[in-house]
């Protein structure tokens, strides 16, 4: 239909509604009274009747309405609409309040519509069922309650059953030693896990299927996920092997694996931090200077780490700086060292500052934000003419150094407050990597509930605990303003708090739980526009709404229904309730 179509009022006159029939290129209005309710429709020849008999174009549209006319309901099929002869017919809502107009045209749109995206689906399933069929690895899929739904000849082949008899058994009766029902049941992927299958070892992937925050089945497969999945598995097995022996590792050894780490260890697989990963590789390979931001516990030094990982110094050392850890009077002296003697306290020999034992590597200077004005302006003349000297000291020397900064902060804003030099923001602002939150990215979330549930068992060495799959929709409904901090820390509480194997939401902090009860009962709400959210708060404030829309448009009313997100005819209508010249 066409929401929200121009309207008449029953005062309009003949020659209004004529010349708007012809504007619009339409052979009827609908008329409706100051409430919108619906109080008939007006055509064209209607019109020419009144005017031949009154010889009045001032003559009131009541004189020619329509008052019975066909209506359909929103809610309707179009098959009913259809059915009726006239070719353009009011929508009208519980109240009889017109909402929207419907023609025989729109209806055979609806149809070609629908009759397309029948066509798409099937076409998917055919794709799909060929995939399945192609596929090298063996796929399973099974539903909520283990049943195989879906077994493919790849599967087949290596268990030597049948997919017509292995389809709806369940799937410990056809797959040995699988834990595919388990998966359902806790809502965590396993990857890379080693299974015994007819006598053999195999590697297989379990994945959940969530569909409105519930697991509704889970996919098992028999695969490699290239070289990188073969290592992990490997580093796996050898983890196995030296469960039982004495960890040693000296401090240097663990600083240097530290700073190393990849950007294949930083978990996620949503499309959000699949481009933010895509983005810092493309980075990595430049000089240029690059700017982290997020939230608190996103993960902005993993990302630092990765990129330094990548870049052409990653041969040399990692130097993280936390500017806002450092006490104002010492800032210059960390940063950029000492001479014997500078100070009162000078270290015999002085000592050599943050950006000196950072040479031919990278320098990470996290929580930017916090830095003194002072110590800022100092940095930006590093950074232009890269060369430091110490304090205290009489020479300078030359640094080749990769600047990787992070914060949590909107440094734009503190630019426009003074609190943040805008030459220093535009300096280091050359290559921008936003984290997105953890509440943005949800679909990260059981991944990452996976491993760090793991590895905090390791950590404390107690036995593998599990969630229940209810337990995993609260972590995911949860908002985690701490982000990956906050739920790694929770998950450290559940571990250590909780005496069995099974973490199920009764065991959850009643914050969480609370939340999850809310989002079961909270009905779906659709996105409201400026001017619906306005007329909640009654007509007063709708007419404000307007005027400053139209204030900010210019005068224009196309742009300001824009601006509104109504039409422009309803727009028309509401300057007309309001009395808005």
């Amino acid at each position: 239909m066409t929401p929200s179509p121009y309207c008449l009022w029953e005062n309009d006159t003949v020659q209004k509604a004529s010349e708007k029939m012809e504007e619009l290129h339409v052979g009827g209005l609908p008329v409706v009274d100051e409430n919108h309710v619906f109080l008939g429709m007006v055509t064209l020849n209607a019109l020419i009747k009144v005017l031949l008999k009154t010889k009045c174009p001032e003559a009131t549209v009541g004189r020619a309405l329509m008052t019975n006319p066909a209506f359909v309901k929103p809610d309707d099929s179009l098959l009913d609409v259809i059915s009726h002869t006239e070719n353009t017919m009011p929508v009208l809502d519980e109240q009889g309040r017109l909402v929207g107009l419907i023609t025989i045209r729109d209806v055979l749109d609806g149809f070609f519509k629908y009759i397309y995206k029948l066509e798409q689906r099937q076409n998917t399933a055919d794709a799909l069922h060929v995939i399945l069929e192609s596929a090298y690895e063996g796929i399973a899929v099974v539903d909520e309650n283990g049943v195989l739904l879906e077994f493919n000849e790849a599967y087949s082949r290596f268990t030597g059953v049948k997919r017509e008899d292995a389809i709806g058994r369940h799937v410990t009766e056809v797959i040995d030693n699988t834990n595919l029902h388990v998966t359902v049941k806790t809502g965590i992927p396993e990857r890379g896990v080693v299974q015994k299958i007819q006598g053999q070892e195999m590697v297989v992937h379990r994945i959940p299927i969530w569909r409105n925050g519930r697991v509704t089945g889970a996919i098992g497969m028999l695969i490699f996920e290239g070289v990188t999945e073969v290592y992990r598995i490997f580093e796996r097995l050898q983890e196995e092997y030296r469960k039982n022996e004495p960890k040693k590792e000296l401090l240097t050894l663990k600083k240097e694996k530290d700073s190393r780490l990849t950007m294949d260890e930083i978990i996620g697989e949503s499309e959000e931090i699949l481009k933010v990963k895509r983005d810092a590789r493309r980075s990595a390979r430049t000089l240029a200077t690059v700017l982290i931001t997020g939230e608190s516990g996103t993960g902005k030094e993993m990302f630092a780490k990765s990129i330094h990982h990548l870049s052409p110094f990653s041969t040399g050392p990692f130097i993280s700086v936390n500017c806002g850890a450092i006490p104002e009077h010492l800032f210059e002296s960390e940063l950029f060292g000492y001479e014997e003697g500078a100070f009162t306290g000078a270290r015999k020999g002085g000592k050599p500052g943050k950006f000196e034992l950072a040479q031919n590597g990278t320098i990470f200077l996290d929580e930017i934000g916090e830095m003194p004005l002072v110590m800022q302006t100092k940095l930006l003349r590093v950074l232009q003419e890269r060369e430091v000297e110490r304090v205290g000291g009489i020479s300078k020397y030359q640094i080749h150094v990769r600047i990787v900064c992070a914060t949590n902060r909107d440094l734009k804003e503190m630019v426009n407050q003074g609190e943040f030099r805008e030459d220093l923001f535009y300096r280091l602002n050359i290559i921008q990597l936003h984290i997105p939150p953890l509440r943005e990215r949800k679909s990260d979330i059981p991944i990452l509930l996976a491993y760090y549930l793991k590895e905090v068992c390791e950590k404390y060495q107690v036995p593998v605990k599990t969630f229940t799959s209810e337990a995993v929709a609260a972590f995911c409904h949860y908002s985690w303003r701490g982000n990956i901090r906050e739920m790694v820390n929770s998950i450290e509480r559940l571990v250590t708090l909780v005496d069995g194997d099974v973490i199920d939401i009764h065991h959850l902090p009643s914050s969480m739980r609370e939340k999850q009860i809310s989002n079961e009962k909270e009905p779906v709400v659709q996105s409201q526009s400026l001017l619906e959210e306005a007329r909640n708060n009654g007509n007063k404030r709708e007419k404000e709404v307007i005027i400053q829309a139209l204030k900010n448009a210019g005068g224009n009313k196309s742009k300001a229904a824009e601006i509104l997100g109504i039409h422009r005819t309803t727009l028309y209508q509401k300057l007309k309730k309001h009395r808005i010249q």
